[in-house]
């Protein structure tokens, strides 16, 4: 049995050795490159395994990966800090001015994409003879529609877009992913039969209201708390640690209060990030504080990335599968336009969505690790191994051919724009 540690320290440095491959020879975004390896290093492991059985290569990394809790190290470990440093990096006035937009693309275009990648990828598998379940459909819908805020920042960071659309997409995949996690929630209770509370209408309403409210209303409360605190002196060791205690204090209260952690962070994040530099923060501090959450960031990204790569090994793909999972990835697209078009249609008297955004929008819907998560967490059923299949298909794509191409769509779609007002 290998160590909590050992296991940490073959991670970073896999992470090490691939990022500075990556630098030296291939040259890609390093995230990207991070996946590629990664899934290429799985790949070259099963061929040898076939080709040499009696080495066990394949046999002894899956025992070592398969130590990991892929849900469990994403959604209670590393998805705290990484949406913190995402939230702590966006501009709040410019997300204030353009609220209507982030919150349509959040809420409407959500749920819009669950519905319809359900319906479709119900009647594909039926005409596919794999058929899955309408209820498992649609729990898949709600797990692949929001974009990744992990995997849409990484993105982002990599191609140049105007200011104002740039802010739509991180606040919409921030807080989108909170309206996804309350929608998966009740869909699985719904496609497991187990019934209860939140499956009725007014256990609906009360889930969102605890979960989606009660997370930003904490992340709000525990935000101005720090911020008072790191006001009050001027040491910037302990401000440091303010932040540290404010993400794992907040995250860790929200799930023992049955609030969206996810939210509740990205509202704490929010208010530091805006508050605190102007009036909380000397420039000294504020040197370390952004230094540390970059460090942060860009580590765990890292790692993150490398273990979607990874992950290949220890997943369990059946071959009738496969061809829905193929369809998966138009399916997936498809909704995303339906998505961004439709609040563009509904709302268009606003001025804040422009129909010249909807191609990039559309091919900017990046997913990433937390529809991994979701979809390993699923309870046992006929479907889980299918969905995982579809889940891991349009996360390759998403990842690597849209991630790759967006600077491309971007310059093609964008270049004789201006930055919206």
């Amino acid at each position: 049995m290998i160590s909590l540690f050992d296991l940490a320290a073959l991670l970073l440095v896999l992470s090490a050795l691939f990022g500075w491959l990556n630098r030296r020879f291939l040259r890609l975004p390093h995230t990207i490159g991070l996946l590629m390896m990664g899934l290429a290093s799985s790949l070259a492991l099963v061929a040898l395994d076939l080709v040499f059985p009696a080495q066990h290569l394949y046999r002894d990394l899956t025992q070592v990966l398969g130590q990991v809790d892929f849900t469990d190290v994403v959604m209670n470990g590393m998805l705290a800090f990484l949406l913190f440093a995402g939230a702590m990096s966006l501009d709040l006035k410019a997300l204030r001015d353009r609220a209507w937009a982030v919150a349509t693309l959040a809420l409407v275009g959500t749920v819009i994409s669950t519905a319809l990648v359900g319906a479709v990828f119900w009647a594909a598998g039926q005409a596919l003879g794999r058929p899955v379940s309408p209820g498992w459909a649609l729990v898949f819908g709600a797990l692949i529609s929001p974009t990744d805020p992990v995997a849409v920042l990484a993105t982002l960071k990599n191609v140049q877009v105007p200011e104002a659309l740039e802010v739509e997409m991180q606040g919409e995949a921030l807080f989108n992913d909170g309206v996804g996690i309350v929608l998966f929630t009740v869909l699985v209770a719904f496609a497991a039969g187990s019934g209860g509370e939140a499956t009725t209408a007014g256990g609906v309403a009360t889930l969102l209201l605890r979960e989606a409210g009660g997370g930003l209303v904490l992340g709000v409360v525990t935000g101005y708390a720090a911020y008072r605190a790191m006001r009050a002196i001027d040491d910037f060791p302990v401000e440091v640690l303010i932040t540290l205690a404010l993400v794992t204090g907040t995250y860790a209260l929200a799930q023992k209060l049955g609030a969206s952690g996810p939210l509740a962070v990205v509202a704490a994040g929010l208010l530091v990030g805006d508050r605190a530099p102007r009036d909380a923060m000397s420039e000294r501090t504020q040197g370390y504080v952004e230094a540390l959450w970059t460090l942060i960031d860009e580590v765990l990204n890292s790692v993150l990335f490398l273990l979607i790569g990874l992950e290949v090994l220890v997943l369990r793909f059946e071959v009738s599968g496969l061809a829905l999972a193929a369809c998966a990835v138009p399916i997936v697209l498809l909704a995303r336009l339906v998505a961004v078009s439709v609040p563009l249609l509904a709302f268009r008297w606003g001025g804040h969505l422009s129909a010249r955004n909807v191609p990039f929008l559309t091919w900017a819907g990046v997913r990433g690790g937390i529809s991994v998560a979701l979809a390993l967490s699923l309870p046992e059923s006929g479907s889980k191994s299918v969905i995982l299949a579809a889940t891991y298909a349009v996360v390759l794509f998403t990842i690597v051919i849209q991630g790759l191409t967006l600077g491309t769509v971007a310059r093609r779609t964008l270049r004789d724009r201006s930055p919206a007002p």
